[in-house]
């Protein structure tokens, strides 16, 4: 069975940083990705990671955000400085079963997910 526990959400200025956390269980290796979603949103992604460690991010989150994952704790990271309010939402992480992230990594391409951790960024 696939669980995908997140973790490290919070309140913060905007300015700041958090380092989100998905901890991965039944599932190694599969394309993962982080996604959002803002009161009155549509989910949107954020940050993708291939089983091979190719790295992808969503305009937005360019130069901000750095995605990463430990293999050896089959734990999905999200590294977030200079948020902005715009950030605010919950975030989710996902899992698919192949190593590769589909062409364009939508939500519907990706198997599980976890319950999401609320970040808060105030002006």
């Amino acid at each position: 069975q696939v669980r995908l526990v997140e973790s490290g959400g919070g309140s913060v200025q905007a300015g700041g940083s958090l380092r989100l956390s998905c901890a991965a269980s039944g599932l190694s290796y599969g394309c993962m990705g982080w996604f959002r979603q803002g009161q009155g949103k549509e989910r949107e992604g954020v940050a993708y990671i291939s089983g091979y460690g190719v790295a992808d991010y969503v305009h937005s989150a360019k130069g901000r955000f750095t995605i990463s994952k430990d293999n050896a704790k089959n734990t999905l990271y999200l590294q977030m400085n200079s948020l902005k309010p715009e950030d605010t939402a919950m975030y989710y992480c996902a899992a698919r079963r192949t190593s590769f992230c589909a062409t364009i990594p939508t939500a519907t391409t990706f198997d599980y997910w976890g319950q999401g951790t609320q970040v808060t960024v105030s002006s």
